[in-house]
C-alpha cells in the first residue's frame, strides 16, 4: 500500500537535535491558551458533557455561552489570585457579541491567538478562497476591535484543510498551533516558506479530556501536575513547551474551577524556579525564530 507522505514536516528525533535554552537558560516554556469561543444559534455542532453531536438546541447554546458570560471571569479571577496571565484563543465573533471581554484582555494586555470566527464552523469545509476570506475576516476583526491583530493561529476545532498552513503563511502569520506532534517548536513547509508550529496540546486538553472522555476536573488538574511536573524532569535533556488548553465553559463553572485553581497554584509555585520560563506561543515563536538556522528543526533538512 502507497502511503502518502506528510507535505508539511519530515520525521526529527528529539534526542538528535542541537541543544539550546529558553531566555534567562529556562528549560521549560510553560503558557496557558484560554479558548474563548462563540457560537451560532441554532447552527453548527452541538456539544455537551455527556455525549458527543447534540443538536444544537438553547440547552447547548445557552450552556456553551456560559463561558462568556460567566466562565471567563471565573477563570480570570483565579488567575489574578494565584499570580498568573494567559493567552487568549480568540473566535472574532466575540468582538461583537461580548465586547466587555474584549475590552478585559486589552486592559490586561495579553496576547491573542486567531481561533477563526466561530467554532461553529471547520476550515476544513471551505473550499481555498473561502478559507482565506475567513482567515482575513477573522484577523481584521481582531485587529480593529484590539488594535493589535495576531501573528499567530489556532483554528476552531483545530480543523485543517490542505492549504491552511500556505494560506496562514500568505496572510502574515508568523506561527500556527495546529500541529500537536512535537513539544518543541518545528518548521513547517508551506508554498510560500516556512511556518513555525508551536506546541499545542491535543491531550492536555480539557474539552476533549472531559467533554470526550469523561474525565473528571480533579482528574484534569491532575494531568496539569503531572505534565509540568514530568515536563520540568525531563526538559534537563531538551528545552520543552508544557502548553496548557483551557475552555471558558469546561472549566469556568465552580466545580470545576476549584480544581483549575489547585493545578494553577502548583504551576505558579514555580514562578522564581530559574528552570521554569512563564510566557506565551508568541515569545516562543519568536526566541524559537531568533535561533540561528538548524537549531529549530527544519520542514525538511537539506
Amino acid at each position: 500500500m502507497h502511503l502518502t507522505p506528510n507535505p508539511r514536516y519530515a520525521y526529527s528525533a528529539i534526542v538528535d537535535r542541537p541543544a539550546y535554552d529558553w531566555p534567562g537558560g529556562a528549560r521549560l516554556a510553560v503558557y496557558l491558551g484560554l479558548n474563548v469561543e462563540h457560537f451560532a444559534w441554532g447552527r453548527g455542532g452541538g456539544h455537551m458533557t455527556h455525549n458527543w453531536g447534540n443538536a444544537n438546541d438553547q440547552r447547548n447554546h445557552a450552556w456553551r455561552d456560559y463561558g462568556l458570560r460567566v466562565g471567563f471571569w471565573n477563570i480570570l479571577d483565579v488567575l489574578g489570585e494565584v499570580g498568573l496571565s494567559c493567552c487568549h484563543l480568540l473566535n472574532s465573533t466575540v468582538c461583537e457579541h461580548a465586547p466587555r471581554i474584549v475590552e478585559a484582555i486589552a486592559a490586561r494586555g495579553e496576547e491573542v491567538i486567531g481561533h477563526g470566527r466561530t467554532n461553529s464552523e471547520r476550515q476544513a469545509d471551505y473550499h481555498e478562497e473561502d478559507e482565506r476570506r475567513l482567515i482575513r475576516e477573522t484577523t481584521e476583526t481582531i485587529t480593529q476591535h484590539l488594535g493589535r491583530r495576531p501573528f499567530g493561529w489556532m483554528g476552531p476545532w483545530i480543523s485543517e484543510s490542505a492549504v491552511t498552513s500556505d494560506l496562514l503563511k500568505e496572510e502574515g502569520y508568523r506561527f500556527t498551533m495546529q500541529w500537536p506532534c512535537d513539544d518543541q517548536p518545528i518548521w513547517l513547509a508551506t508554498r510560500a516558506g516556512p511556518l513555525l508550529s508551536v506546541p499545542y496540546p491535543a491531550e492536555i486538553n480539557d474539552s476533549p479530556a472531559i467533554l470526550n472522555r469523561g474525565h473528571t476536573a480533579e482528574d484534569f488538574a491532575q494531568f496539569m501536575i503531572d505534565q509540568f511536573d514530568m515536563m520540568l524532569r525531563l526538559s534537563g535533556r531538551a528545552p520543552l513547551v508544557c502548553a496548557f488548553a483551557l475552555h471558558t465553559f469546561v472549566l469556568g463553572p465552580p466545580f470545576r474551577l476549584r480544581h483549575l485553581e489547585r493545578a494553577l497554584s502548583h504551576i505558579a509555585a514555580h514562578r522564581d524556579d530559574p528552570r521554569v520560563w512563564l510566557t506565551t506561543p508568541g515569545a516562543i515563536a519568536e526566541h524559537a525564530m531568533s535561533l540561528p538556522r538548524g537549531i529549530v528543526p527544519d520542514a525538511f533538512p537539506s
